[in-house]
């Protein structure tokens, strides 16, 4: 599908978004366009709160302090991660959201442990069920970002068990003229319900920066407010990930077009700056890159790499100018070293004010080394990949 021939329409609102589809051949197919989507911005539905029972447990960290706290605002040890082990290493992972603790009793026939109720909502990312010959549970607690060690116990009632899949979210394409494909499911919309299209988004100069998988199912189609031919019509189910409110002046900057300043990412916080970096991906849908450069120095700025997306954003600004992707984590940032994505070893890079990541990512170990610091295993992995890294 050729983009730009669908970008307009002569009206006095511009097409914001089409919508795309592959058809049995793996070919993109247009389905239609929009002056505007209502609804793609949203926080996630919550998870339900549950009752959970750590059973047999030796409370460590933030999970001792919230136990034994006489003050009821400090007994929540935040978010409690439920590692489970098998006999070499963890199979699984359970996440406690905004854990309260409930009550505390000695386990019985073991003085030293006790069961511990908690509240909590539940997130896992699939549903295991199934759980090891002789699982071994491990516990940490505290934020997302600085979470600690929390003990260990002997089981967990309460987690192990199907939950059902939360309700989707509807969303509302706005002014939107159906191409015939689109039309179509329309006319017979149960026969589509089961199938999912793209969501483009476009910039003002018409160009994709962001691509988003909806639902077909059709939940009430109407006349635009927008007059005219248009129609606005709900999809009942708007798609998995979408992204937050709070990180809307992302979007709204890169609206205006990819960047072509350096550090425009630098006022985001790190969900900011994480968003910032999934949109410089827009590259799928751009020319093939051109071979690799390899030699050469590259100039980093340090001075706003204070979390780890910031340090992505910055590497990628360095090596291949501003708006441009180059890894988000240290595996696919691995993968980025190895060519492929415009620059590939050796070359130099020049890291000015580096103290700033040093410090700021001194407690994040995010990489495959656990006793280093991020910072430390970034600069190890471009040396080991041939790059000279000057620290300054």
């Amino acid at each position: 599908m050729q983009v730009a021939s669908h970008v307009g329409w002569g009206r006095k609102v511009p097409v914001r978004y089409l919508l795309a589809r592959e058809d049995e051949d793996g070919v993109e197919r247009f389905w239609g366009k929009a002056a505007g989507v209502e609804g793609l911005f949203v926080d996630p539905v919550p998870p339900r709160r549950e009752i959970i029972t750590l059973l047999g447990c030796r409370p460590d960290g933030p999970l001792k302090d919230a136990l034994f706290s006489d003050d009821v605002s400090a007994q929540r040890p935040g978010e409690v991660c439920v590692e489970v082990w098998d006999d070499e290493r963890p199979v699984q992972w359970w996440t406690l959201l905004d854990a309260v603790v409930i009550a505390r009793q000695p386990h019985p026939g073991d003085a030293t442990r006790y069961d511990i109720v908690l509240g909590a909502g539940v997130q896992h990312e699939e549903s295991f069920l199934q759980l090891p010959a002789a699982p071994r549970f491990e516990l940490f607690a505290g934020t997302t970002a600085a979470a600690g060690g929390a003990g260990e116990c002997l089981a967990v009632d309460g987690l192990f068990k199907q939950r059902p899949a939360p309700a989707p979210v509807a969303l509302e394409l706005v002014g939107c003229e159906p191409a015939e494909p689109l039309l179509a499911v329309l006319r017979r919309p149960r026969a589509w319900e089961r199938d999912w299209a793209h969501l483009l988004v476009l910039d003002r100069h018409g160009a994709v920066m962001a691509s988003h998988v909806v639902g077909l199912a059709i939940a009430g189609a109407r006349p635009s407010v927008l007059g005219g031919a248009l129609v606005d019509i709900t999809l009942a189910n708007g798609g998995d990930d979408r992204p937050l409110p709070a990180i809307r002046p992302v979007w709204d900057q890169w609206y205006q077009g990819p960047p072509t300043e350096p550090n425009l990412w630098a006022p985001y916080d790190a969900a900011g700056r994480l968003e910032w970096i999934g949109l410089t991906t827009r590259a799928f849908r751009l020319p093939a890159p051109k071979p690799d450069r390899s030699g050469g120095r590259h100039h980093l700025d340090g001075r706003f790499v204070t979390d780890i997306p910031g340090l992505h954003c910055a590497v990628a600004e360095a090596l291949l100018g501003p708006g441009h992707y180059f890894g988000r984590e240290w595996n696919a940032f691995k993968d980025c070293l190895g060519g492929g994505f415009g620059v590939a070893p050796p070359f130099t890079l020049i890291w000015h004010d580096s103290e700033v990541a040093r410090r700021a990512l001194a407690e994040e170990i995010d990489g495959p080394t656990s006793d280093i610091s991020y910072f430390e295993d970034i600069v190890q992995l471009l040396r080991r990949c041939g790059a000279t890294v000057v620290l300054q």
